[in-house]
């Protein structure tokens, strides 16, 4: 059996060395070479990165450092506002805890902890963020593994045991990957890699600076790696909601702040999220058609009503339509007022 720690010695200095030279250009890293990066950036954008691509990231990482340059102004600005801004990245407790974390540490100085067990403590911070802000900002020699490290493991080392089952296993190989030299530009350089050329379909194995290195490759199997179980199929949940009206204003409410959107300002529902509700106003409701959307443990079918109010309505508020800002809605709010607007569009 091969000593693991002598393959750790021997993957990093290639690896490091190709990260020198095809570093990805993100809008919240330090290039390598450069010092080390903000700890608010860093945790921003891993916040924001989880369960998330980085295409879909980066331009509201860009906007929200425009709005809030400093973790003080971030703890600082109106719920609201910040709900907004993050409509459309969903996984909405994200967006909570982003608000917690930033008051807490405005509230301890406006520095974040620069050991893994102090952000931990923090609001939203589990092991792999808290492991991520100490490797890329502190230069702490903590293993990062996220779903790009987890291939680049799973075949480095050949695992078969499927996913999710193999985690633990692969985390702990990858821990003995991890150097003790230039930490946060290897956790990077194994994101790198796994993203660019050690990717879920056709890895680029003649390119990777790691192959000889590499059991899968020498196998012939790195693209069957890693395997993963079959997944249950999501229940079928179904609901409705009601898009009202009053002449120039357009019917909308907050949604409680924890739950399923939680904190968003959407159209109000019903029976989809365990709530029993009735239809927000008097009004003559009419059926516009139905819009699909898939959370991460259920498939939704919502039907949509839309309908002039001919009285008070009963929760929720008008908002004026030149008020109204499609782009602060949840993704699934959107379809439900695209499809109202144009029930015959596709």
């Amino acid at each position: 059996m091969r000593d693991d720690k002598v393959i750790g010695k021997t993957i990093s200095a290639p690896l490091l060395a190709w990260y020198d030279r095809h570093a990805r250009d993100l809008p919240w890293r330090v290039p390598p070479g450069r010092g080390r990066a903000d700890p608010y950036r860093v945790w921003l954008s891993e916040v924001m990165l989880q369960q998330t691509t980085v295409a879909a990231v980066k331009n509201y990482f860009i906007r929200f450092t425009s709005l809030w340059p400093r973790i003080e102004d971030l703890a600082a600005a109106d719920d609201a506002q910040v709900m907004a801004e993050w409509a459309g990245l969903g996984y909405y407790a994200r967006a909570r805890n982003l608000l917690a974390c930033a008051r807490t540490v405005a509230a301890n100085g406006g520095q974040f902890p620069d050991t893994r067990a102090g952000l931990l403590a923090l609001p939203g911070i589990g092991p792999y963020t808290a492991a991520a802000i100490s490797a890329i900002a502190h230069d702490a020699p903590e293993t990062v593994v996220d779903g790009n490290v987890e291939r680049v493991v799973a075949r480095l080392f050949a695992v078969q045991t499927p996913l999710p089952a193999a985690k633990p296993e692969l985390v702990a190989l990858a821990d003995t990957l991890t150097p003790p030299a230039r930490p946060g530009d290897y956790a990077q350089a194994m994101m790198d890699l796994g993203a660019t050329i050690c990717t879920p379909r056709k890895p680029v194995c003649a390119l990777c600076p790691i192959s000889k290195c590499c059991d899968a490759f020498h196998q012939g199997i790195a693209a069957d790696l890693p395997r993963r179980a079959p997944k249950p199929a999501k229940p079928e949940r179904s609901g409705i909601a009601w898009l009202g009206r009053s002449g120039d204003a357009v019917l909308l409410e907050q949604r409680p702040a924890k739950g399923l959107l939680g904190g968003t300002l959407a159209f109000p529902s019903t029976g989809w999220d365990g709530q029993d509700l009735p239809a927000p106003g008097p009004a003559d409701w009419h059926r516009v058609g139905e819009v699909r959307h898939v959370f991460t443990h259920f498939s939704l079918t919502l039907t949509v009503l839309t309908g002039e109010l001919t009285g008070p309505p009963l929760r929720g508020r008008l908002v004026p339509l030149r008020q109204f800002d499609r782009s602060a809605l949840p993704g699934l709010m959107r379809k439900v007022w695209d499809l109202a607007i144009d029930p015959a569009k596709p």
